[in-house]
This record gives structure tokens, sequence and C-alpha cells, in this order.
């Protein structure tokens, strides 16, 4: 059968516009909107028809009369007025789209009014189709054995991006776009998913007794209460919440989540570059953010205690990374107190029994609370130690980040083996702890 044949076939079984009847052979030919290839079908069909009517033949009336209803074909219907034919009125829709690409340019407009106010580069068209057309189209071609067509579903989303990509200025990005636009064609409504903004960048907690991340009150759990002073905090402060609130006012978001390589200890520092971090805002109006400028705010708001560097615009891809990252490798400083003096020489054999072997660690005591309890298994790479008095040493640990450096020092009443008390045989205390260098490459850049 040639395509003529199989589109007066579809016409002779349904009425169809020229964008439904076009789909139907979509993968035929290049460069060609299926309006346009649905337009030159039925006027080929036409100029054939006509060709057999005047040889008077009853079949190219009646596939005159076809064109006329079922293609709402123009010229196939002043055909049959020349040849003085009853034209049949037309008295159904397109039996596919139920003539809805019609409102194609108003569908772009209601999809631009809707986005007004957001900033943005990319975006994507969704469509939501009810359940019957889309079965209805189904069963359409699979009764027609159709297959060179392309779905309702597409065309619609193409038609509806290309409208509001030369509208808007703006480019469709099928992988990450900012926004993503959501029609259904068959009720005109538009929804609108705003994709979240990803800034990464390295912070460095400069004081000790500030924790990473909000700790919200375990009495209230958030909502406020006497206990938490009405705040609904543990801690008043927190390097999320230094960090994140000047964005998440800037960008106008809903609200935002912090990510980060891992955490130190609430009474640790956070030192030497920093740590790597990426904070995700969600539903963001604004997304040409002035970083150098908010990094300067976020300075000065946390003078002397949270500092961060290198903001910078990422994507979703790069948190992964960040949480696969946690075991990358860090160096801890670390100020230990002895029960007894302890010697210079027992000190460096201790380092020299710590360096290049594996840990195996039990959840520590004071976090079993809220953590399973298993065994675990880290590698420490160099252990460096300076006596500092009689009774207290600092040491420099770089290893497989995970480590429980303060159990290293402990023991942990034997959770941790080997540990600097164990080998000692002199029971020890972490007095204070700093996170010197978190060593993994920076997270990727996205520009805006």
């Amino acid at each position: 059968m040639s395509v003529l044949e199989k589109a007066l076939q579809l016409l002779e079984a349904h009425a169809l516009c020229d964008n439904c009847l076009g789909r139907q052979f979509a993968l035929l030919g290049y460069d060609v909107a299926n309006s346009e290839r649905g337009r030159a079908l039925k006027l080929s069909l036409a100029l054939q028809a006509s060709a057999f009517a005047l040889l008077k033949d009853a079949g190219g009336v009646r596939s005159l009369k076809v064109l006329a209803v079922n293609g709402f074909c123009r010229e196939a219907a002043e055909t049959l007025r020349h040849l003085k034919k009853r034209v049949p009125k037309q008295v159904q829709p397109c039996f596919l789209c139920e003539g809805r690409f019609q409102s194609v340019d108003r569908l772009v407009s209601k999809a631009l009014a809707e986005v007004e106010g957001y900033e943005f580069t990319s975006f994507l068209v969704g469509v939501e189709l009810p359940v019957e057309v889309e079965e209805r189209e189904d069963e359409f071609k699979a009764a027609h054995n159709v297959s060179y067509g392309e779905s309702i579903r597409h065309e619609f989303g193409r038609l509806i991006g290309k409208g509001v990509e030369a509208r808007s200025g703006k480019t469709v990005d099928y992988r990450a776009p900012d926004l993503v636009i959501i029609v259904n064609p068959f009720t005109e409504s538009v929804k609108l998913q705003v994709n979240p903004l990803f800034v990464a960048g390295r912070y460095r907690k400069l004081v000790r007794d500030i924790p990473q991340s909000k700790w919200f009150c375990s009495r209230c759990r958030g909502r406020g209460c006497e206990q938490c002073g009405g705040t609904g905090l543990l801690y008043p402060e927190s390097v999320e919440a230094f960090v994140s609130k000047p964005l998440l006012e800037a960008a106008e978001g809903e609200r935002t989540a912090f990510h980060a390589s891992g955490r130190e200890d609430i009474d640790a520092r956070m030192l030497g570059s920093g740590r790597p971090f990426v904070v995700e805002v969600s539903k963001p109006r604004k997304r040409f953010l002035d970083l150098p400028k908010l990094k300067e705010a976020i300075n000065v708001a946390a003078a002397g205690k949270v500092e961060v560097s290198n903001l910078r615009f990422t994507s979703k891809v790069v948190v992964r990374r960040l949480k696969k990252a946690e075991s990358a490798q860090k160096e801890y400083r670390v100020l230990a107190e002895f029960e007894e003096d302890v010697s210079e020489e027992d000190l460096q054999a201790a380092a020299c029994q710590l360096s290049n072997v594996v840990v195996k660690q039990q959840t520590p005591l004071r976090v079993l609370h809220r953590r399973a309890d298993l065994m675990r298994e880290k590698y420490i790479y160099w252990v460096k130690v300076k006596k500092v008095s009689p009774k207290l040493a600092e040491l420099q640990i770089r290893c497989q980040g995970g480590l429980y450096v303060k159990e290293l020092v402990s023991g942990d009443e034997g959770r941790t083996k080997p540990s600097v008390s164990g080998l000692l045989g002199k029971r020890a205390k972490p007095l204070k702890l700093d996170v010197l260098n978190v060593i993994m490459d920076e997270v990727g850049e996205v520009k805006k």
C-alpha cells in the first residue's frame, strides 16, 4: 500500500486534522512539520481524486467527500462545488486530538505567563494527557498498523517547546533544565516544576561548639518550646544556617538542603582549605546570583566563626559525588592528655605502629544511641606526634574519611583497635580536635 493509499484509508476511518494525519508518517522525510506533511498528503489526495472525478469515476467524488469532511480539506470542498456535487457538513472534530493543536499558540502564551518572574536559562516541556486520549491513539495505531508515526505527547511537547523557545530566547534542555513546564493541552492547564539551584563551595569552621547542620530541639522537635527559648533549635547557630540563609534569600527559594563531604564533631574546628559543600535551593525564583557578593555577605555575617570560599554554581550530579567522597582522605590534629607521664620514645613508637595500618572500630559508645552498632575498618596513612608536656601530646593524622579520631586516642573501652591508649598502655583522652584538610578534587562547576 502506497503512502497516499494509507493516508486515504486512515481518513476514511476517522476525521484527522493536518497534524494528526501527518504524525502517522512522521518518520518519512526530514525537516517537515507534521502539519505540513498532513497538508501535503491531503492536497495530493485531493488532486488525485479530482482527476478521477473528471474521468467520471465515482471513487473520485467519494474520496473528495472523505477529504472534505474527515480531512477538513478546503480544496476538496471547493472541487466538489466546482463539480456541482453536494458538500457534506463537517460534524466532528479530529478523532485523535479533538482539535487541540489549534490551541498551541495559546498554550505557549500561558506557559510564558507562568514562568514570568523566574530567572532561567533552560527549560523542558512536559505533557500531561487524559488516559483515554493515549488509549485512543494506541488503539488507532494498532488497528491501522501505523509503523512510521510518533506519539501525540511527543508532538505537543515539541511544538510548545519550540514556541516557548522562540518567544523567550531560552533553550530546551532534555538533561538538566532549570524549569519544566507541564502542559495539559486538553484542559489547557499549565504547571511549573522549578528545579533546584545548586551552589558549591568550601567552608571553614573557626570556633568550636557550632554544629555543621541545624540541631532541632529534642523536646519540641523544631516547633519551639521553653527549653529552646522558642527557637526550635538546640544550638542557635550552625554552619548550615550561616551559609544557607543568604543564598535562600538571594534566590527567593522555598527552602534549602545542606550537603557536605562528611562532618566534623561539634567541638572540632574545620581549618585548612575547608570542607566541600553544596547548598541546594528548592524552587528558586532567582538563579543569576552574584556569588562573590554573597560570599562576602556570608563571611561578614559569620565573621570569626564560619568562612566560605570558592562559591560556584554546580549540579545535582555533584551532590552524589560529594556523598561518595565522604571517605576521602582527611588530616586531623588532636591534643591528647594521658593519665601518666609519657616519653618521647614511646610516643614515636606508637606513631610508627599506627602508620600504614587498618584500624577496626566498633561504633563508638558516644554515638551508639543514633547509629547502628557496626564494625568499621579505616586506613591510617601516617601519624606524626609531638610531645607538648609530660602528659600532653599533639598528634597529626592522615587517614581515610570516617575514622573516629577521638576513639583512636582513647580506645573507647577496647572498641577501637589499635589505639594510642592501647599501644602505650596508658589511658588517654582527646582534649581538642581540628580537621586540617579534606583531600579531594573540587566538585564541578556549572556556568549560569
